[in-house]
């Protein structure tokens, strides 16, 4: 018997340890390594139980359940628990059905038909029907909403039910990439009251149901016992816990206090590899970081300023000592190389430290020197201050005299993001090239953090979105990264790895999803303990 199938039975609890280790050993296996093997296959056998802590970097005190204005890794755990969309993104990358069962599209791929999963209920027993789908998206509609998922909805034109498990959504141009949209934690759907999502009972679909929750501090959360998914929400009770302090995030995983951390510090991982309760993750994707500048105002109106400032930062120091090396060098777009259609470097060259080219720039723009404030926090993404100390040391040589504002990390994404000129910014990417650029980059996106309107960007924005040849499509996406990198408002050095750490006591998955961070932000319903 193959050694696979001998797992995959003693997973299934078809085989005792006795056989397996027998067997094992007839096959050269050394019984210390049979025993191992057989613990581990019942470790990745999921069940029920037990009370999930977990502490995470983010979290704020004004958040809240409004999808419109999720802002940070905490809430998107959170919601993920609580609530569900049509459509999710495996841990494989691939797409699959939510509270959508299955979709189809019309040839020009303009009008989409999602069919409804029978049997989903929330939290109060009320059942999913359409109209829920429908004010859910209508929500972000609106001509006054100021959601972040504006810009993703604006296409479409008119929705509607085709009775009670049918919704049919009409888009103004064809979208190939629409199904994946519809995964967005800020589409979370919500049951309709007067027409409108009732979001503020906290009643989704999801696999937990919320207890308390104090922003910025705590929430608890119980199983929903009548959950659609059969295979998820394997714990009773879940704790998710606002530690904002690496240092105390990181002590409190190694001391037993929670049982996930994320965000771990990357220049202290060593030493959580040496405790053997602790194990260390690592997923790559197209979590990127940037440092994003406000384009509608001076300095940063001028073009000669924004490249000196892409010029005067040293990416591979900066991948090396503050992700160290848990990443890749970023070229001031956000296309990583997981996705479909990025540059190659042959296509765009990898830009890199050069504070001469920088200088001949500065003096373009009629400066000499520049002096300019960058604000950072450790809540924008876990070594933001080191990178910006390390920005301004080596842009110093070009003449660029950087003034590193440290700010409160508590507020930072209400306070500071979008509302200072300058400062630094994590992503997690987006699974798609135009999911990416609508969200972030296209004109009067909701966050466009660096208010940047480029007219022929917008335009190949817009015709790729349809595009149907895909090597067409492809030099679309390939111009529309040179555009940005060249002429747009952010400093993108590097894409980072997600690393984080679990008690050995987690078990998961034999792979974890790389779209956002803690298996795509969806630990709590996919993990169990062993």
């Amino acid at each position: 018997m193959r050694l696979f199938d001998m797992k995959r039975l003693a997973a299934a609890g078809r085989m005792s340890r006795r056989d397996f280790v027998q067997l094992a050993l007839a096959a050269g296996i050394t019984a210390a390594s049979a025993n191992s093997m057989f613990s581990a296959a019942l470790a990745s056998t999921p069940k029920r139980g037990g009370r999930l802590r977990s502490g995470h970097g983010h979290g704020s005190t004004t958040d809240n359940y409004d999808p419109s204005t999720y802002t940070n890794f905490f809430v998107q755990g959170f919601i993920n628990s609580l609530a569900n969309m049509l459509t999710v993104i495996e841990p494989d990358g691939s797409l699959a059905g939510e509270l959508a069962e299955s979709w189809s599209s019309s040839p020009d791929a303009k009008v989409w038909t999602f069919k409804l999963r029978n049997g989903v209920t929330f939290h109060n027993g009320k059942s999913l029907d359409a109209e829920d789908v429908i004010a859910s998206l209508n929500y972000h509609r609106a001509p006054d909403s100021k959601s972040a998922a504006k810009a993703i909805v604006k296409p479409i034109t008119d929705i509607k039910a085709d009775g009670k498990d049918t919704v049919v959504v009409t888009l103004e141009d064809g979208n190939a990439d629409f199904p994946f949209l519809m995964s967005g934690y800020h589409l979370a759907i919500y049951q309709a009251k007067d027409g409108k999502p009732d979001f503020n009972s906290g009643i989704g679909t999801g696999g937990y149901i919320v207890e308390n929750w104090e922003p910025g501090v705590r929430a608890l959360l119980k199983r929903n016992p009548n959950y659609f998914k059969p295979d998820r929400a394997w714990f009773d009770e879940v704790e998710m816990l606002t530690i904002a302090d690496v240092a105390a995030r990181v002590n409190a995983l190694s001391t037993g206090a929670v049982d996930v951390a994320d965000r771990v510090d990357l220049k202290t991982v060593h030493l959580l590899k040496a405790n053997p309760a602790v194990r260390i993750e690592q997923t790559t994707g197209t979590q990127h970081y940037t440092f994003a500048m406000n384009t509608t105002v001076a300095p940063f109106d001028n073009n000669d300023v924004r490249m000196a400032l892409k010029l005067g930062i040293d990416r591979q120091e900066i991948l090396d000592k503050v992700l160290f090396g848990y990443g890749k060098l970023g070229n001031d777009h956000p296309i990583a190389t997981s996705n479909r259609f990025h540059a190659s470097e042959a296509e765009l060259p990898q830009r890199s430290y050069d504070p001469d080219r920088a200088k001949y720039h500065l003096k373009k723009a009629g400066m000499e020197q520049l002096d300019v404030q960058l604000s950072v926090a450790n809540a924008a993404f876990a070594g933001a201050v080191d990178a910006g100390i390390l920005y301004k040391e080596k842009a110093a040589r070009a003449g660029i005299n950087l003034d590193v504002l440290r700010e409160a990390d508590d507020g930072y994404w209400s306070k500071v993001w979008m509302k200072k000129p300058w400062s630094a910014v994590y992503w997690g990417g987006r699974p798609t090239e135009d999911w990416m650029f609508t969200t972030v980059y296209s004109e009067g996106a909701a966050w466009n953090d660096t208010f940047w309107s480029h007219e022929r960007f917008n335009r190949l924005l817009k015709e790729a979105r349809s595009m149907l040849d895909e090597a067409k499509r492809r030099e679309l996406y390939v111009e529309m990264q040179r555009i940005v990198s060249n002429e747009g408002g952010v400093v993108l050095p590097m894409f980072a790895s997600y690393v984080f750490a679990t008690s050995t006591k987690i078990a998961h998955g034999e792979k974890l999803a790389a779209n956002w961070d803690l298996d795509g932000m969806r630990f709590i319903e996919r993990w169990w303990f062993a």
